[in-house]
């Protein structure tokens, strides 16, 4: 099953520890362009490996990678060891504070077909060819994918609590959350980690794109450093968290349209077809909807807002293909309905559509359709983890951009060299 690896990973120069939450930034697929544009202001901030400007930008991120090595800005750990992480967060509303509790380490990069780590939604083309392109350049991975593994009797936890007590990072991020890492070195307690793994299929939560493009490149690397048993092109960077005992959260990520050809009323009357269409008093309320109903969405169309509520006597009528477990999704019934059988975009080709954006932020989707630049918005409702475990053991997918696991990992806080002679270690000793 499984097989993890510790890490020699890179981090930022111990001088500027007490400067890390001007150095870390969102994930490359969250991050906003406002975010952006503040974030490429400090020339030393993750973002420029991460997601590179210019022209030539996987070139730029090689250019400045190499410049921060030889600088001393960021420094390799000779000795390889799990980096335990800690996320402590609240959601809205909440007093008691959460903890999601993982340790990041390296995993190969297992082709989807060979079963150990399971995927559960579509990907985008253009980003994981931008992912591929820039692992290919750099040889750094720049932030963790996030992986789920199942182990009821937790038996890493203590190791974990034990580590974290004398934590090397402790800062607060763009989320509002408390990100702290440290770091177990140990190699009796890093074969422990192994081990326990070594027995387990994954459950790929967040970064499909990440790990596609490091799938790809594995094959492109095929046949490659024959001489060497321990491969850095095999290797892919992951947050594993366990599904026992954790505050694994998903919140919903919300549909936007652009683009609409047909009128507003005839479009309501072909929803009206397949959907329960009640006006809903204002639109700003949606985002507080509870959503107790399966198969219901918020519809945010010119300055109206409505409750569609799918007629079930037609489920019949669709996905007759596919396995129970996928087949009565909200979103799975909201792609094949509204975007493939309304708008006539075939399922298959909505995941390169340039009329479909996803977008987590509420607000953002109210605003995007009163300024005109959207024809609507579908608001839709979060799903529970036990769904999305179901989705992967069948072996299907889910329509992309379907989860939104809370909270984001951050990047920057360390970084992980495929490029052979960095990532070189005496592995075996960790499986005796």
């Amino acid at each position: 099953m499984a097989e993890i690896l510790p890490i020699k990973a890179w981090r930022y120069a111990d001088a500027y520890t007490p400067i890390m939450e001007e150095l870390t930034a969102p994930l490359f697929d969250v991050v906003t362009a406002r975010q952006r544009k503040l974030l490429y202001e400090h020339p030393l901030n993750s973002i420029h490996l991460s997601v590179p400007q210019g022209d030539n930008a996987s070139e730029q991120a090689l250019n400045t990678l190499n410049s921060w090595k030889s600088n001393g800005v960021i420094r390799q750990d000779m000795k390889p060891g799990i980096y335990v992480y800690y996320q402590y967060f609240r959601l809205p509303g909440e007093h008691d504070e959460r903890c999601r509790k993982g340790f990041i380490a390296q995993i190969k990069a297992y082709d989807w077909t060979e079963d150990i780590i399971l995927r559960h939604e579509n990907t985008i083309v253009s980003a994981v060819n931008d992912r591929i392109d820039l692992l290919k350049t750099t040889q750094i991975q720049t932030s963790p994918t996030h992986g789920l593994y199942e182990d009821k009797d937790e038996q890493l936890v203590g190791y974990m609590d034990d580590a974290i007590r004398n934590p090397i990072y402790d800062l607060e991020d763009y989320q509002g959350v408390r990100e702290v890492m440290a770091i177990i070195d140990d190699p009796q307690i890093v074969s422990h980690f192994i081990k326990v793994l070594s027995d387990k299929q994954v459950i790929l939560a967040d970064g499909h794109h990440r790990l596609e493009g490091a799938i790809a490149y594995r094959k492109a690397m095929e046949g490659a450093l024959p001489e060497e048993k321990w491969k850095g092109y095999d290797y892919h960077l992951m947050y594993l968290t366990n599904t026992s005992g954790n505050h694994l959260k998903i919140l919903p990520t919300h549909r936007l349209f652009y683009g609409m050809e047909l009128s507003h009323d005839f479009f309501l009357k072909e929803v009206s077809e397949w959907f329960e269409i009640k006006k809903f008093g204002d639109p700003e309320e949606l985002g507080a909807y509870a959503f107790h109903k399966t198969h219901t969405f918020g519809l945010v169309m010119g300055e109206e807002s409505y409750m569609l509520q799918f007629k079930e006597e037609r489920m019949g009528e669709i996905n007759s293909h596919l396995p129970e477990s996928i087949r009565n999704l909200d979103l799975v019934v909201l792609h094949e309905v509204l975007f493939s059988r309304i708008l006539n975009i075939h399922i298959a080709d909505q995941r390169t559509s340039e009329q479909l954006a996803y977008e987590r932020n509420f607000s953002k989707c109210i605003s995007e359709v009163r300024s005109g630049k959207v024809s609507f918005a579908v608001i839709t409702r979060e799903l529970e983890l036990e769904q999305v475990l179901e989705v992967c053991r069948s072996g299907e997918v889910m329509p992309q951009k379907s989860t939104y696991f809370y909270p984001k990992t951050l990047g920057g806080l360390l970084f992980a060299s495929i490029k052979q002679d960095e990532f070189e270690f005496e592995y075996e000793a960790f499986f005796k």
